[in-house]
């Protein structure tokens, strides 16, 4: 058996089994695996990788897993249910495809509210028991760890706490090392999942662990109570996902954990891997990563208000829980209308960019980014945009790389029902005028073709660009179709990634503004002396 980081309290992850069960997750087996070696690295105790037997793609990565992966920190899981009623679990397929899958810890589900054995199972509360207790000792009689799952407990319990109890006990005695409370259904609140935690700890001599969903959005903090109750087995999927809902995401349990209780559950500093970690797993599965989630989103420690800025340009832990490093993200200044003299000075720190104690700069940028956003622009979604004009007011000219003369976009309807996109530029770039006509699969994407036709041959570092996002949103009307555009453009050089914005009367004209930022942009980062 594995010494374990933290094996005095268990940080169990059931992403593969639970989360997978999230509506848009559909997880191929190498996809499984890649999940699987992320969760080790961040040093989980458990990974639950599927339910082998029950369908082939589970089995196939359990016999994967085995022969592809070495873990370092965590233990594989695999997950299944109790014998059938009639049936010894000595004899019963689905049992004996659990141990086939090798994995040294297994977690069997169990029924543990009366209703559910009778309506669902169709057996008696006693055969109910016997199962536990058989499938259990069966387990543990061929060398494996067992935990046991009381499927809808919290509820079960409710109904008849008598019943809920003996389940736990019943496991328990016959050898599962930790019996999990469940509250299948999300119902529960913090303050009924401590008192029940605590009341079932002291009548069995349980073990106790947790699995929480998130119907009620108090899965972490149901997963905390149960903690403070005595609970030291915590279940978790990274980022939350999970059926309907999702269930208590893992990070936020963990760095609660580690910074908040003061329990070393993960290897040193496996902690400040987290936001990588979270991101990565969230690429896997096609989704994009929550903004706004604790600790790990990029605007979990993000500071909009001039407020909040002239306290943090004091004492940033004035309006920060922790410092972000500690779990791998970063402290970001949003610049907006909103901004105030302290906020501008941060941002200009975070860039690179020192603007000295030169107070009329600064108050030229806070009104230049006040009348800016008035117009439709947004700064805190357009860090590259933002930049460029804070050079730009810092160096009293912008950097100009090239000039433009004219563009235009023709989108040509067919006779056939087809569609021709062309756009023409026409550009001034050291010296040279360049015109250049592209087609693309729309408006946009012609010109972004053209402007890079057009400038490659002088500035080769562009052929690295990509256009990653595009957003649009149309702001305030004004007479009837007539309305303000505002596009945010996201591009990256294979090295980072940075957003531009355009405003315009039309959404080809905002367009253009915001790909012109980003190219000047590009050019920048590359160390490009602008021309002009």
């Amino acid at each position: 058996m594995k010494d374990l980081p933290g094996d005095g309290f268990h940080v169990f992850d059931t992403t593969l089994r639970d989360g997978a069960q999230r509506e848009g997750i559909n997880l191929t087996v190498a996809d499984k695996l890649t999940i699987a070696r992320h969760l080790d690295d961040f040093g989980v105790g458990f990974i639950e990788g599927g339910w082998p037997g029950a369908n082939p793609r589970d089995t196939e990565f359990f016999a994967r897993a085995r022969e592809e992966i070495d873990f370092k920190h965590a233990l594989l899981v695999a997950f299944g249910a109790t014998r059938k009623a009639g049936v010894s679990a000595a004899n019963d397929p689905q049992v004996k495809a659990l141990l086939d899958s090798g994995a040294p810890v297994i977690t069997l589900v169990a029924k543990s509210h009366d209703r559910h054995v009778e309506l669902a199972l169709r057996t008696s509360l006693e055969e109910n028991l016997e199962m536990i207790r058989d499938t259990v000792a069966h387990l543990r009689s061929q060398g494996r760890r067992v935990f046991l799952d009381c499927e809808h407990f919290f509820d079960g319990y409710r109904a008849n706490a008598a019943y809920a109890k003996q389940v736990v006990a019943t496991a328990h005695q016959a050898g599962a090392e930790v019996v999990v409370l469940c509250d299948t259904n999300g119902g529960m609140l913090p303050g009924q999942i401590e008192a029940v935690v605590r009341t079932v700890l002291a009548d069995t001599g349980a073990r106790l662990g947790i699995h929480a969903q998130d119907d009620t959005g108090c899965a972490v903090a149901n997963t905390l109570s149960a903690v403070d109750a005595g609970a030291t087995h915590v279940q978790c999927t990274a980022n939350g996902y999970g059926e309907r809902v999702g269930n208590a995401n893992l990070f936020p349990v963990v760095a609660a954990l580690e910074l908040k209780y003061g329990r070393a559950v993960l290897p040193p500093g496996a902690l400040a891997e987290m936001t990588r970690i979270s991101h990565a797993i969230a690429e896997v599965v096609n989704l994009t990563p929550s903004t706004h989630q604790p600790y790990v989103g990029v605007s979990a420690f993000a500071h909009k208000a001039g407020l909040h800025a002239s306290a943090i340009k004091v004492d940033p832990d004035l309006y920060q829980h922790i410092d972000p490093e500690r779990v791998g993200n970063t402290m970001r200044m949003l610049v907006s209308d909103m901004a105030g003299r302290a906020s501008i000075e941060l941002k200009g720190k975070e860039l690179g960019i020192d603007l000295g104690d030169d107070r009329a700069l600064v108050g030229r940028v806070v009104e230049r980014v006040k009348e800016r956003e008035l117009a439709g622009y947004t700064y805190e979604a357009a860090d590259a945009s933002f930049e460029l004009l804070l050079r730009a007011e810092a160096e009293g000219r912008a950097r100009r790389f090239f000039r433009v003369e004219s563009w235009r976009a023709i989108v040509e309807d067919r006779p056939d029902g087809t569609h021709a996109n062309e756009a023409t530029v026409k550009l001034w770039a050291k010296g040279e005028r360049i015109v250049t006509t592209a087609e693309g699969n729309g408006p946009v994407h012609a010109l972004d073709r053209a402007l890079r036709v057009g400038l490659e041959r002088i500035y080769p570092q562009l052929a690295a660009l990509e256009l990653v996002d595009y957003k649009v949103r149309i702001l305030e009307g004004k007479h009837g179709t007539e309305s303000t555009t505002r596009v945010l453009v996201s591009t990256t050089d294979g090295k980072g990634e940075w957003s531009t914005v355009g405003v315009g009367e039309n959404v080809i004209a905002a367009s253009w503004q915001a790909l012109d930022d980003a190219y000047a942009y590009g050019l920048l980062r590359a160390g490009v002396e602008p021309q002009e």
